[in-house]
């Protein structure tokens, strides 16, 4: 099947990140090291080949920049220091923006002024409806003493923009999420998937998804090092998603004006959620400041940002609780704005179009692996019958 060549390839994957790219000669060292390259994966060694010669088509198709955790021993053994581990989160990025029909995601990760334009012009539209539609400040507090945070931000109020907002990130990620598969499934050429292969591969979506476990496969046997690195991002992983569930499907009984005891499970699922958050995203932003490790030693401006955003959105939200539990009513009204000023940009920036995407688009990837892998062998025990010569 022949493709069309893309020239700038490599300048379009240096622009989302990646370094060095012409410096690989092609060696084979990163795909010895690297445990994930088995059962015909060329791994990452396809996906460099693909760039160096301008295959842009074969990198939309491609399932394995989804594979790569960045445990960055591909780069450490690189005799050239092409730096392979840099090219695939450079692809991730690339595929993130490709998979995106606004194109909003290209403008984001090619221009940081654009990203934190968005940010910034989010952040205030929050402050100003809060301004124009906000609640009366009271300084009453409740019998426990704690403040009437719904008198100011009624619960099914904010509960109804989650719906709308929620619904609208749903979409958009659904539809790149759609946009992923058609390239992934359609390059298989001439690969009919029954529908049977989705539904016996939705239980491997479900576990990878819950427990980010492709992790623990990056590097062979569980080292110290590999669960440490899985547990840090897990805590981030559940942490966000616990507190995406509260604040979506439970609000009214999570954003209460009266104070629970710390027994009650209304605070010690927010304190498990929270902490899970602040000690995953705490690591990862010192592990990037220090640089130490090879996967943190180099960030792109999206990368830095994420982070920050999470990372001010949990400090928020326990401020919030603290002076919420201990009766401040103007320290909790105006840190809660400005909990949403940055939870709100980080949501609609993130999940659809940066960096948060790659919660979705990992396990689809390794959903649609076996998917295809399962289309393969029906297709070989049953091939379709050869047309007879008239």
């Amino acid at each position: 099947m022949a493709h069309v060549v893309n020239p700038d390839l490599v300048q379009d994957l240096k622009a989302f990140g990646a370094r060095d790219i012409e410096a690989c000669f092609n060696c084979g060292t990163c795909t010895a090291i690297c445990p994930l390259s088995k059962d015909g994966v060329v791994f990452p060694r396809r996906i460099i080949r693909y760039v160096q010669t301008g295959m842009e088509h074969r990198l939309l198709c491609s399932l394995e920049p989804w594979l790569c955790y960045y445990c960055g021993e591909c780069s450490e053994t690189c005799p050239r220091n092409a730096q392979p581990g840099e090219l695939m989160m450079a692809a991730r990025r690339y595929l993130t923006a490709a998979y995106d029909w606004t194109g909003l995601g290209r403008r984001l990760y090619l221009d940081v002024r654009v990203e934190l334009g968005a940010i910034l012009g989010l952040a205030a539209l929050v402050v100003a409806l809060f301004v124009l539609l906000g609640g009366p400040m009271t300084t009453e507090l409740t019998p426990e003493g704690g403040v009437q945070l719904n008198t100011f931000a009624p619960a099914h109020v904010i509960e109804l923009l989650d719906w709308a907002v929620g619904g609208v990130l749903a979409v958009l990620l659904l539809s790149n999420v759609w946009r992923m598969h058609r390239w992934i499934v359609g390059g298989e050429t001439g690969l009919k998937v029954p529908l049977g292969a989705y539904a016996r591969g939705l239980s491997t979506l479900l576990i990878h998804f819950f427990t980010q476990k492709q992790w623990l496969g990056c590097t062979p046997g569980l080292t110290r090092i590999t669960t440490t690195r899985w547990f840090k991002h897990f805590c981030i992983f559940a942490g966000y998603v616990t507190m995406f569930v509260l604040i979506v499907m439970f609000l009214r009984w999570f954003q209460t004006d009266a104070v629970h005891p710390v027994w009650h499970p209304q605070r010690w699922v927010g304190y498990m959620a929270t902490g899970g958050l602040l000690y995953g995203v705490s690591n990862a932003l010192i592990g990037r400041w220090r640089r130490r490790e090879e996967l943190h030693k180099h960030s792109h401006p999206s990368d830095w940002i994420f982070l920050v955003l999470l990372w001010l959105t949990t400090v928020t939200g326990i401020l919030v609780h603290i002076f919420r539990i201990h009766g401040l009513p103007h320290a909790t009204y105006i840190t809660y704005v400005i909990h949403l000023a940055v939870l709100v940009p980080m949501l609609v920036i993130e999940v659809p179009f940066s960096k948060w995407a790659h919660l979705a688009y990992r396990p689809v990837a390794i959903y649609l692996q076996q998917v295809v892998q399962q289309a393969r062998a029906a297709q070989a025990a049953n091939p379709s019958p050869q047309p007879q010569p008239a």
